[in-house]
């Protein structure tokens, strides 16, 4: 399985940018995906997830209400819309397969085993 996570640059405070990440190998729609990120001199945090079949979305408080995970398994594609973006949103964004079979999404980044290369958001204020 591999995982290309793109759409990342330098955007203003207030901005919106969408991240993709495109996955290839094995069946993508049985798997449930997550959308993790990394500030310089911190902890990989979670951001977003999504259930294999889509129905069902989770969010760290930190970005509820300003992004927004959705998947299109005809694409195998996950994707992340983040809008009214602030500077603490500065990270590199990395995609993450489940791997339970048919899981729901976890915040756990430790239930991930295949991860994207990552791709750099920077928010200026």
């Amino acid at each position: 399985v591999q995982l290309q996570a793109s759409g990342g640059g330098l955007v203003k405070a207030g901005d919106s940018r969408g991240l993709s990440c495109a996955a290839s190998g094995r069946v993508f729609s049985d798997y449930a995906m997550g959308w993790f990120r990394q500030a310089p001199g911190k902890e990989r945090e979670f951001v977003a997830s999504i259930s294999w079949k889509g129905d069902s979305t989770y969010y760290a408080d930190s970005v509820k209400g300003r992004f927004t995970i959705s998947r299109d398994n005809a694409r195998n594609t996950v994707y992340l819309q983040m809008n009214s973006l602030k500077p603490e949103d500065t990270a590199v964004y990395y995609c993450a397969r489940e791997k339970l079979l048919l899981g729901y999404g976890s915040r756990d980044p430790d239930r991930y085993n295949y991860w994207g290369q990552g791709t750099l958001v920077t928010v200026s204020s």
